[in-house]
């Protein structure tokens, strides 16, 4: 079905998401929540007070259609204007990650131009040889390990060249390099055994404590990892059997990078690879225990490249070149975070993104404890495309969820596992996940083959994500 629709390119896909929002911004009531700051960890949040929702009458005008029309104490639908506004809004209000995207892809493009980061895949490839099942489950295991416990995932995003080559070794096809890495990353991010960006926030909104029910959410780590690389080995077996069952078209093939020339690991590689990771270590402590965003996070990886540069001995204008053509490969990836931001901007200008949020929600509370557990899994999922952010979606949502999990007798913690599960399993569907987007302008596949591969791993995803939130009220998680 999904290989006879005709999907455009993703900047135009955006687009149309983007209009058919401010589209809605029309016919869906517009309302809005009173917010309040609160302090989590050493970050301050802001989010939604609940039962303070207040509906709010739209003001319609012939000129709000073309460039609006605001009036006190209405909400204005979006403009024409506003529509295309949206764009530049929401490559502003996504400036920070924008640019750390550059950041990293420049200092990734450093360290590459060192052979560093070729050498070591070599490495890997000769030691795993024989077996790409191995290497695949190693990958796979260290990816959604740092995904789980660090919520990685933007860091990941100039590793795409590199899991495409490795893919392409190893016979397969650029689908199985791409979903390596990102798949392992969503595995680990969804599964959220220490993830500061979306159970550590949720559980400090909750007023419950960091950490707590940590048992439990490892053994769903291991279930759903199992999944994912059970379903990864079955594609790699078509693939080998008969290339043809791959998903994507027969030209969309692997082209050789020059950047990734043939390096043997030596001496000068492994210190690259010590100091990097020593320093990347820090970040990471930085971010958790310093308030570190993406400014300082984006300082530590140049840090990374000027370093691996010096002890590269690259000159200062092969770094400088390195730098540039790193950042150059990130640039569809980065401007699609923007994109995807520019949806969020039409409903909230439209003023209906609270109002979703409030009708949807509304419902559960009328259902049986097991069946509202799975509804806040679906409410979460279909939200996550409207709110993509783990810690927004968090800060908007969990403020709702706590009173009307206590109300129902469910745990704070079953709804904060409800959560993670419909944030992290949904951004590998949804077109306004900006990683994802960005990865797939990255790796050049079109996001109809994308979910021709990935929507039967979605679905295993989510069942046992229903499974194990049933599991989680009949034993009060």
């Amino acid at each position: 079905m999904l290989g006879s629709i005709k999907i455009p390119h993703v900047f135009a896909l955006l687009t149309i998401i983007i209009l058919v929002a401010s589209i809605f911004s029309y016919i869906i009531p517009s309302g809005q929540y009173q917010r309040k700051e609160v302090q989590v960890g050493l970050l301050t949040r802001t989010v939604v007070i609940p039962d303070s929702f207040q509906q709010i009458p739209k003001h319609y005008s012939m000129k709000g259609v073309f460039v609006g029309d605001e009036v006190e104490g209405k909400a204005t639908p979006v403009s024409i204007f506003g529509f295309l506004k949206a764009i530049p809004k929401g490559l502003e209000e996504s400036a920070d990650i924008i640019f750390f995207i550059f950041l990293i892809g420049g200092a990734f493009g450093m360290v590459k131009r060192t052979g560093t980061i070729t050498a070591v895949i070599q490495a890997l490839i000769n030691k795993f040889s024989n077996s790409g099942t191995a290497l695949t489950i190693v990958l796979m295991l260290c990816i959604s390990i740092a995904g789980s416990t660090l919520g990685m995932g933007e860091e990941f995003i100039p590793l795409v060249p590199v899991f495409l080559y490795v893919s392409h070794k190893l016979g397969y096809d650029k689908l199985y390099g791409l979903a390596l890495v990102f798949v392992s990353a969503e595995i680990g991010f969804a599964s959220a055994t220490t993830n500061p960006f979306n159970v550590q926030i949720a559980q400090g909104i909750a007023e419950v404590p960091l950490g707590s029910g940590l048992g439990f959410r490892l053994i769903f780590y291991v279930v759903v990892l199992i999944i994912a690389i059970l379903y990864m080995l079955r594609y790699g077996r078509k693939l080998q059997q008969d290339f043809s069952n791959s998903y994507l078209a027969p030209d969309n093939v692997y082209k050789e990078d020059d950047t990734l020339a043939q390096f043997e690991l030596n001496k000068s590689h492994v210190r690259i690879v010590a100091v990097s990771a020593l320093i990347f270590v820090g970040i990471l402590w930085a971010v958790q225990t310093q308030g570190w965003w993406m400014a300082e996070m984006g300082a530590g990886f140049l840090f990374i490249g000027i370093v691996a540069s010096i002890l590269g001995k690259l000159s200062i204008n092969e770094a400088t070149k390195a730098f540039i053509l790193g950042m150059e490969e990130m640039l569809v990836g980065a401007l699609v975070v923007g994109f995807a931001k520019g949806i969020q901007v039409a409903l909230v200008e439209g003023q209906i993104m609270d109002s979703i949020i409030y009708y949807a929600s509304g419902t559960l509370q009328y259902l049986p404890k097991i069946l509202a557990a799975e509804g806040m899994l679906v409410f979460q999922t279909i939200l996550n495309f409207f709110i993509p952010s783990g810690s927004g979606q968090a800060a908007t949502t969990i403020p709702i969820m706590v009173p009307l999990a206590d109300l129902l007798g469910i745990t704070r913690n079953t709804a904060i596992f409800a959560f993670t599960c419909g944030d992290g399993f949904a951004n590998s569907i949804i077109p306004t996940s900006g990683i994802l987007m960005a990865m797939l302008g990255i790796a050049g596949i079109p996001y109809r083959d994308w979910l021709r591969f990935i929507l039967p791993l979605f679905g295993w995803l989510m069942a046992a994500s229903a499974i194990f939130l049933a599991i989680a009220v009949l034993i009060q998680y």
